[in-house]
């Protein structure tokens, strides 16, 4: 028809082709979010957090399940989808998430829709419609959605219970649930576009997950979160190759993989900076007030119970402590405490073992820098027997953690430990001196003989004046001591029976000599159960 100027009049329903393929698309991607919100397999999560089970065979190893081996049937023989087409590691096990003829159905959805030059809309539903799959997943597994603010704000107990759940959780997460989702981006999307549909499903999910693990490796550093910092890297570092074998073979979801590959080395540091934070820590520990009796110091237990934890960690701590401990590398004279701890440091003798390793390097300073720090808080009594006491119940207590544990007895060697062993010995005899030298200045001769007597040459007098003295000392000693403690039982035995073997032939030889001027009954009485009551002494 003319428009009455020469010219052919504009269809009024030419766009009616074009609305009716939006219409069709529409209809598609509706029908694509009602199969993947509605035909999901009932996989319950939990089920699949001890994945022991799981980690013995490849999946190369192992034939294609039947349900997957259905759906490339289904899709055709002239497909281009592959068994898979990225990595697959020993550990990694993919689950069926949607039924074969789902799949399939998804499959014909997509080659319509990016036929037809809407794949992007296609994509994008996909996308979102699993992500909310795997969101809900990660939940389940009890994977909180915290910033990395929250998580270093909790308290250490809550801490610790929510990185062993991640543990538990990050397993299922990358070995199944991550790994499953790119297998079914595969079915559907193969040929079609690259892994973006995957990468949107997952990738929320992905940061949250690896984004505690992050928290976590810059937070405040303390001695209580090494073992689960060592956990926490023994899991990344098990799970990167799977990590990377399921994001690191497309540009799209890459950048995932780089993030956790970033986490080790952040834990590693982490780890390395706990370390010598506590060796600081044990060295410059402020001595307060002394223990009461000599007993076991709580910085000696707990260093020492922190060493035998530390070596049963021996395999994993061997490879991330590179360097052996250093004073003038790890305190700047730039800080008052760093440089007392310097000062404190080069005062400390430790030996250089021949092929020690850095870590056994590490747990000798620290013992070392404990009996450094030991010797100091012993000058905090005023009694140099209880301070002698004090430092040896200690040595003798590191001692015997020591050769309590095979893994830290290798490490800190026999010599370093015959020369703490010999300590202990010097410090016991430096008690027993402290405790019975004036006691037994009491038993000496000199004095007692006077020259030009007609009976026996002996000074009564002075006699009596010695056994008194002997007598009331033993007795101040017995009443102080009483409250002191050698808490070894085998230790207070050796003891006992050298005060016995130094002090008893001392004693009785003195009264031999002169047991029969001693005439008064009661006396006698008393001085016959000395060596008895030496015998049984309280410590």
């Amino acid at each position: 028809m003319d428009d009455g100027h020469g010219r052919g009049a504009t269809p009024r329903r030419s766009s009616r082709p074009e609305d009716g393929i939006h219409a069709a698309m529409a209809r598609l991607e509706e029908e694509l979010r009602f199969v993947l919100e509605n035909c999901c397999n009932d996989i319950d999560v939990e089920s699949l957090v001890d994945l022991r089970s799981l980690s013995t065979r490849s999946s190369a190893e192992s034939p294609p399940s039947p349900s997957a081996a259905a759906v490339e049937e289904a899709v055709g023989a002239g497909s281009t989808i592959t068994r898979s087409s990225y990595r697959s590691t020993p550990s990694i096990r993919v689950v069926d998430l949607l039924p074969p003829d789902a799949v399939e159905d998804l499959r014909s959805i997509a080659d319509r829709m990016f036929a037809a030059g809407h794949g992007w809309e296609c994509a994008r539903a996909y996308g979102a419609a699993r992500k909310e799959a795997v969101e809900l997943r990660l939940t389940r597994l009890g994977v909180d959605g915290l910033e990395i603010g929250d998580v270093q704000r909790l308290e250490w107990e809550v801490l610790e219970a929510n990185i062993r759940r991640w543990i538990r959780a990050a397993r299922v997460c990358v070995r199944v649930v991550f790994a499953s989702e790119r297998r079914l981006c595969e079915l559907v999307f193969d040929g079609l576009t690259d892994d973006a549909p995957f990468t949107e499903a997952v990738k929320s999910a992905a940061l949250q997950l690896f984004g505690f693990a992050e928290a976590v490796s810059t937070g405040r550093r303390s001695p209580e979160k090494l073992f689960k910092m060592l956990d926490l890297h023994d899991a990344m570092a098990d799970l990167l190759p799977d990590i990377a074998a399921v994001f690191q073979s497309c540009l799209s979801s890459e950048p995932i993989y780089i993030q956790a590959a970033e986490i080790l080395p952040k834990l590693t540091e982490a780890i390395r900076e706990i370390i010598s934070e506590f060796e600081t820590a044990v060295l410059l520990d402020p001595p307060k007030t002394p223990v009461p009796g000599g007993n076991f110091h709580p910085l000696t237990r707990y260093v020492m119970n922190y060493l035998g934890l530390i070596s049963e960690y021996e395999p994993a701590l061997v490879e991330l402590i590179a360097t052996s401990p250093s004073a003038s590398s790890r305190f700047s004279d730039t800080d008052a405490a760093a440089a007392a701890a310097a000062a404190a440091a080069v005062q400390i003798d430790v030996p250089e073992l021949e092929n020690q390793t850095p870590l056994a390097a590490h747990l000798t300073w620290i013992i070392a820098a404990l009996h450094h720090n030991l010797e100091s808080k012993a000058s905090l009594y005023k009694d140099n027997a209880l301070s002698h006491l004090f430092f040896m119940n200690n040595l003798h207590y590191i001692v015997q953690k020591v050769n309590a544990s095979p893994e830290l007895g290798a490490m800190i060697g026999d010599e370093y430990l015959r020369r703490l062993k010999g300590r202990y010995r010097q410090l016991a005899t430096g008690y027993q001196r402290a405790t019975w030298a004036r006691i037994l200045h009491c038993l000496r001769d000199e004095g007692i003989h006077v020259a030009g007597k007609l009976s026996s040459g002996v000074s009564m007098s002075t006699l009596r004046e010695r056994f008194r003295d002997f007598n009331a000392a033993f007795e101040e000693v017995h009443r102080t001591q009483a409250t002191w403690f050698v808490p070894d039982a085998q230790l207070r035995e050796e003891l006992r029976i050298s005060i016995a073997e130094w002090l008893v032939p001392a004693y009785r030889g003195f009264l031999g000599r002169y047991r029969h001027l001693v005439v008064n009954g009661r006396h006698r009485g008393r001085t016959s159960s000395t060596a008895s009551r030496i015998l049984s002494w309280p410590c």
